[in-house]
């Protein structure tokens, strides 16, 4: 497999079509630029669906991928190592901020294990069936995964993206559920973007103390040693520094791209399978949206390579999809305004509607008006 070959398969939105909308946008009754930035939301879904008047975002799907990651040993999050089947459980039960939210905006939730370590029996089978492996490996010494698990990541995030075009998703939400994956992440983004360790390290989802934060940097360091070698094939270097929920990521992100399936970004984590997609076909950002700023510096590193600026600022750090389904209301109520706003009445037609209904009465009355002028 080689990622560059998405290049070829994924085009831009429309912008035939979205000059189309941007035209129809002049001539709705609300003055342009009164609605902000709804606007150029409005116009970016007409040119992914090709259609004007945009449709409404009727099928909205949030996509989880989750796994486990080595570096957690080190003591880089929040959270114990190999406790990512915690954090699945809990959005099954509904009681995680991703499920409350899904299940306020009454949209599906799918989780899937690209790599928890986990015995499978702990979750149900729908969640557990598509898994790479258990775990991934310590990135500051070791490979996150072998080269044909890399392959089979990607291609499970292809056949997930495959899955959800071909059940009619409109619009997906893109988020992740992991211990540990902030560090690979960050290293993937230090490495893309060229900088250090300390410019990149964050604090994570759960929050960590100063203590935490200096191992965490310390193992971003080692990992980058080890992923600037590979730069120049991603596979090689989500295998070497990723991880298999991060590559199954990736995959899902340049497969959706190429089915035209708009996908809404959540945390650093997303961002970081985004740059690495964005490496390897150039335009397949144009499908993406970020939903929400995290608070993590590699993400802000990331979505300034990609020129994406987040939809929200609220401070949510939480992760797990959550800001990025925040976002979802925003994306539906542009589509809803550019579609269903009236246009203005054209300049003139209420004159000529006037004359064209004037009684016998009224049109002699102009008519004596005329002759009087004229003489």
């Amino acid at each position: 497999m080689n990622l560059d070959d998405f290049s070829d398969l994924i085009e831009r939105p429309d912008g035939g079509v979205r000059r189309d909308a941007e035209e129809r946008r002049e001539r709705l009754i609300v003055p342009p630029g009164a609605l902000g930035r709804l606007d150029e939301l409005g116009e970016w879904l007409s040119a992914a669906q090709q259609s004007v008047p945009v449709r409404a975002v009727e099928q909205p799907r949030v996509v989880l991928f989750a796994g486990d990651h080595g570096v957690a040993e080190l003591g880089v999050s929040g959270r114990a190592a190999g406790t990512t089947h915690e954090l699945v459980r809990a959005a099954l039960d509904g009681a995680s901020p991703v499920a409350v939210l899904a299940r306020r905006f009454a949209v599906p939730l799918r989780i899937v294990d690209a790599g928890i370590d986990c015995d499978p029996e702990l979750l149900p089978e729908s969640v557990v069936r598509h898994r790479v492996r258990r775990g991934s490996g310590r990135i500051d010494v070791e490979d996150a995964l072998s080269a044909e698990e890399a392959e089979r990541a990607v291609r499970l995030g292809m056949a997930v993206a495959d899955e959800e075009a071909d059940s009619g998703t409109d619009l997906v939400v893109l988020g992740d559920l992991s211990v540990g994956g902030t560090t690979a992440a960050a290293t993937l983004i230090a490495a893309l973007c060229g900088t250090d360790a300390s410019v990149v390290t964050g604090r994570g989802g759960a929050g960590i103390d100063d203590l935490a934060w200096m191992r965490k940097c310390a193992a971003i360091r080692d990992a980058l040693r080890r992923a600037r070698p590979v730069l120049g094939d991603q596979l090689e270097l989500l295998a070497t520094v990723g991880g298999a929920d991060l590559a199954a990521m990736t995959g899902f992100l340049l497969q959706s791209a190429v089915r035209r399936m708009p996908v809404i970004l959540d945390g650093v984590v997303a961002s970081a399978c985004a740059l690495v997609a964005q490496r390897a076909a150039f335009r397949a950002p144009d499908w993406w949206l970020a939903g929400q700023v995290s608070g993590e510096p590699a993400q802000s590193k990331a979505l300034d390579r990609m020129a994406l600026t987040p939809l929200l600022d609220h401070g949510v750090t939480v992760g797990e999809g959550t800001g990025a389904l925040l976002a979802l209301p925003l994306v539906q109520a542009a589509a809803a305004l550019a579609a269903e706003l009236p246009e203005r009445t054209p300049e003139g037609d209420g004159e000529a509607d006037a004359a064209d209904t004037a009684g016998p009465e009224e049109s002699a009355a102009e008519d004596g008006a005329k002759a009087l002028d004229a003489t």
